[in-house]
């Protein structure tokens, strides 16, 4: 009898704290951390989305849109992003999974380099490291400030703009300061292709 009293008693205990687990980790802390985000960071905590020029959500500022052909190859009209094994989809997030070791890293690598040299019409030797090796995600939206300035004059020309007017550009779109404390400062194509759509 003292034993059934026992089990009973700890299972009365378990379902207590099962209870109350529940309403703190299960209720209240999902609800408090959605308020702080709200408060604190609103755009951020609701994805990041910018807006096109009639007010219609168009992107969000933490993946990639990069304008592309089924076949991957990017629309010369718009600055390019950093190569993705997955072709910059938004619904699918993966890298290559080819380790330094590989050779067809470095097949990829270099067919990467004379692909942009050819589109950019500079010297292979030119081309920055991060516009032939591709990100974790396949879906990162940041190049360096290098390769944006890189391709400003094929984007002053597709747009009939100047390369000043282009510069300004990627200057209002590269991050600096307390953005950038990371590491580098880094230019957001997202941002910096919808810019330039809405100029």
């Amino acid at each position: 009898m003292n034993t059934l009293l026992g089990y009973l008693r700890q299972a009365g205990t378990a379902v207590r704290f099962l209870a109350l687990a529940t309403l703190v980790l299960g209720l209240l802390y999902p609800v408090a951390v959605f308020g702080l985000g709200q408060v604190l960071a609103p755009a951020q905590a609701n994805g990041s989305i910018l807006k096109d020029a009639a007010g219609n959500p168009a992107a969000s500022t933490r993946l990639v849109q990069a304008p592309a052909d089924e076949k991957g190859v990017q629309d010369q009209r718009w600055f390019h992003a950093r190569p993705s094994a997955v072709k910059w989809d938004p619904a699918s997030s993966s890298a290559s999974n080819l380790g330094p070791n590989d050779p067809n890293l470095a097949k990829n690598v270099e067919a990467a380099r004379e692909t942009v040299a050819a589109a950019e019409g500079i010297d292979p030797a030119r081309v920055p490291a991060d516009a032939v090796t591709a990100s974790g995600s396949g879906l990162d939206p940041s190049i360096s400030v290098a390769y944006a300035q890189l391709q400003v004059p094929r984007i002053a020309a597709a747009h009939r703009l100047s390369d000043n007017e282009v510069k300004a550009l990627v200057e209002r779109n590269t991050t600096s300061g307390l953005e950038a404390f990371l590491g580098q400062p880094s230019v957001n194509v997202t941002t910096l292709n919808l810019d330039l759509a809405t100029r």
